[in-house]
């Protein structure tokens, strides 16, 4: 579970670079940032297995 979280935190981090700095996308972009600091944050606070 906490490889896929960290996958999900890189693919969402990634995504909002390019959103951001590549394509010049609107404001929306940021909700990948969001999920991508959530994601982070739950990788955090489940036990590791």
């Amino acid at each position: 579970m906490r490889a896929v979280l960290n996958v999900l935190t890189l693919i969402f981090i990634v995504g909002w670079f390019l959103g951001v700095f590549v394509f010049k996308a609107s404001f929306l972009i940021h909700i990948l940032l969001v999920l991508a600091i959530f994601a982070f944050i739950i990788n955090f606070l489940t036990e590791p297995v």
